[in-house]
């Protein structure tokens, strides 16, 4: 038996034990869970042949009849046809989706059915068993193909792109081309265009979809100017406190999102300490400015403006100082030159962070909750459609509409304002001109735009570090440790330690969900730059673009498409922690690929062409020579997963459930109800628990690179220096 037979084989036989030996519908107690293992031929615990047999679920009977004469082909002395088990692995993965659609809890759905075949019994979501089928069915189908020829008849990586392109379409595009289905939805349960336009075009629609626009491109515009301060003060003046800056960088990634908003009430609300002083000393009466634009301006701006000078820093440090030079040699002043050659050159630079700023805005959900007051934004208007006493899917989905349209709007129109310029200034030649020094005045108003607001900055994490140890900033400053005793107190009782603390279940179920979708983000991430980066296939490029969609998509959106898609058969998993865990994954996943691609850019392909010209597949060639080069790119991966998880807020805010209650959450429920005492506390352990885990990986990583450097060119032989 060849090579592909036995793998075909295997495949085959895993498809059967899901058939005969797992539960085919999704069992009470979780899918995790072998409590049906008591009754496993009762109705709701029963794998997919005994409901076929015993429980009258004909229907299901195409599925183990393709998966039979499958099977038959293995066993062919010529061995299998490659349309054969093509055409098997594709109508099973088929049918089991179209089953699945058409049959829900109340039977059909779809009336035409119904009339078409009559009443049917009702189903309920798929289980473990038809998981693992529909799975051997993807896999069937890439077997398939590879015996065709396609990829070099490499099976693993045909699998690959077909895991990766299922994964993305069933919870990416599902979700997202469900919210603009539900948002035609007519009262009476069908669907109309007319219904569709009046929710789009509706007053109330449009007068939040400016608000949020009007914000967006204030933040957007704030954030990059400061940004680019930041990133001309760090590399083009004298300035000495470098460490400040990158701390402050990171900050922001560790940080809540609603934190700096908690921070702001503490200064500028009704009771704050800024507002005390001005009542008290200039007689400047309280008021409730902050609740509003204005705040969530200063908010916005203060929370995103970090991530602005990272990714702008870079930029004004990649300008080749030969240019500059060459300017002041045809006697260009430093404003001409400044003008003329580094202000173009950081062109793209500015535009990716105005972006960044512009959809961090529109998804930003935490500090509008916080400070929105009476200016209604969408990420916020989105969540009280769904949780709210509205209890309106459709206008939740057309809000839904409003905020991909500007967010995909914003992509399109900052392509178009690069344009097809080339930008480029570093090319292989060595470059060692100095950059050329700031005109005064811009180096002037650089450091009286950045040194207010560093200060300010650092004043604000002081304020929100100290609102935990007090029992009410502003109101009683009492010093106080009761607020951490609240959310993290420990007893130690006759029967052992207990966590007595009621913020501790949902931080264990943070890590807990955060530590399990990090390696799987890594994973699926630098499989997905695997491909992108060695290998040609057709539709490469549309390929590339789906698996960046996600992060193109807000985090609002995306949290209520899976609920839409999700809270029904066939695939029901609202309220259980596997949901948060696809949405974590498929969140951060475009970054595990950029960092994938980077590192794969600096790694010869030829390493990989002599393992496989040495008759190793590409799974033996990823696993032996790929990964131990991609170590620095696994570690950025699991890192930003992870912490991303535990910050993530828009998105789970409607995927939380009691037994499944993340950190985000449960700071919210506590902000809701003015608990900011609490919510500081929780947030500042938050806070420093992700600068020590990323301390402690940034040191691994530094130890890694050093014996990379120190090893190589011994182990090689040769006398470059390169790693």
């Amino acid at each position: 038996m060849s090579r592909q037979s036995r793998h075909i084989l295997l495949v085959l036989i895993i498809a059967w034990l899901g058939l005969v030996a797992l539960p085919w519908y999704g069992v009470a107690a979780g899918f995790w869970s072998f409590a049906w293992l008591a009754a496993p031929t009762e109705s709701a615990n029963a794998s997919g042949m005994v409901q076929m047999i015993a429980h009258g679920r004909h229907w299901l009977w195409p599925v183990p009849v393709l998966l039979a004469l499958a099977l038959t082909e293995v066993f062919r002395s010529s061995g299998p046809r490659s349309w054969v088990i093509t055409w098997c692995g594709g109508l099973a993965l088929a049918y089991l989706l179209l089953q699945g659609f058409a049959l829900g809890l109340k039977g059909w759905n779809f009336s035409s059915l119904e009339t078409l075949f009559g009443p049917a019994s009702p189903q309920i979501g798929m289980g473990s068993g038809a998981f693992v089928v529909g799975t051997a069915c993807l896999l069937l189908l890439s077997a398939g193909l590879a015996l065709k020829g396609y990829m070099r008849g490499d099976v693993f990586l045909v699998s690959s792109i077909a895991v990766v392109v299922a994964c993305i379409g069933l919870f990416v595009f599902f979700p997202v081309a469900l919210i603009l289905v539900e948002a035609a939805l007519t009262p009476e349960g069908g669907y109309s265009l007319v219904a569709l336009a009046e929710r789009l075009f509706s007053a109330d629609v449009w007068s939040v979809t400016w608000n949020s626009l009007i914000l967006a491109v204030a933040v957007g515009l704030a954030t990059t100017l400061l940004g680019l301060g930041f990133a001309l003060l760090h590399k083009r003046t004298g300035f000495r406190a470098k460490g400040l800056l990158r701390l402050l960088a990171i900050l922001p990634i560790i940080t809540p999102p609603f934190v700096i908003g908690l921070g702001i009430i503490l200064l500028f609300g009704r009771n704050g300490m800024a507002t005390w002083l001005l009542n008290e000393f200039l007689g400047i009466p309280p008021s409730r400015w902050i609740y509003g634009f204005f705040g969530l301006l200063l908010v916005q701006t203060l929370a995103f403006t970090p991530i602005a000078y990272l990714v702008l820093i870079g930029v004004v440090d990649g300008i080749s100082p030969s240019m500059e030079e060459a300017a002041q040699t045809l006697r260009a002043n430093r404003w001409r030159t400044f003008k003329t050659v580094t202000w173009p050159l950081m062109r793209p630079g500015l535009a990716n962070a105005f972006l960044i700023g512009f959809v961090e805005s529109l998804a930003d959900f935490g500090n509008p909750l916080v400070l929105g007051g009476n200016y209604d934004v969408l990420s916020t208007d989105i969540f009280f459609a769904i949780v709210g006493s509205q209890n309106d899917p459709g206008r939740a989905s057309a809000l839904s509409i409003a905020l991909l349209f500007l967010t995909l709007s914003a992509f399109v129109l900052q392509r178009q304002w690069i344009g097809k310029k080339v930008y480029t200034t570093i090319s292989g030649k060595g470059d060692s001109g100095l950059p050329a020094p700031l005109p005064v005045g811009v180096k002037r108003l650089v450091y009286w735009a950045t040194m207010p607001w560093l200060a300010f900055t650092i004043l604000l994490y002081g304020i929100i570090l100290i609102g935990g140890f007090v029992k009410s900033l502003g109101i009683d400053n009492t010093p106080t440790l009761q607020h951490y005793v609240t959310a993290f107190g420990i007893d130690w009782t006759e029967h052992g330690l207990l966590w007595s603390g009621r913020a501790w279940p949902s931080f264990f179920t943070t890590v807990e969900l955060a530590a399990i979708a990090a390696p799987l983000t890594a994973v699926i991430g630098l499989l997905t730059a695997y491909l992108l980066n060695r290998q040609r296939f057709i539709g490469q490029s549309a390929f590339e673009f789906i698996t960046m969609l996600s992060f193109a998509i807000p985090g609002t959106v995306i949290g209520v498409s899976y609920i839409l898609a999700f809270n029904v058969p066939p695939i029901e998993l609202t309220g259980t922690g596997l949901i948060l865990i696809i949405c974590f994954v498929f969140r951060n996943m475009p970054v595990s690929i950029r960092a994938g691609l980077a590192t794969m850019a600096q790694i010869d392909k030829s390493l990989d062409e002599c393992s496989l010209m040495l008759r190793h597949g590409s799974f033996a060639t990823i696993r032996r020579v790929v990964l131990p080069l991609l170590r620095p790119a696994i570690v950025a991966s699991l890192v930003y997963a992870f912490v991303r998880a535990i910050t993530s807020v828009s998105a789970v805010i409607f995927l939380v459930s009691a037994q499944y209650n993340l950190a985000t959450a449960y700071i919210v429920g506590r902000v809701e109800v003015s608990d900011f005492g609490v919510a500081i506390a929780y947030s500042s352990v938050l806070i420093l628990f992700m600068l020590l885990a990323i301390g402690l990986i940034q040191l691994g990583v530094g130890e890694q690179r050093r014996a990379a450097r120190r090893t190589a060119p011994a182990a090689l032989g040769i006398g470059r220096g390169t790693t």
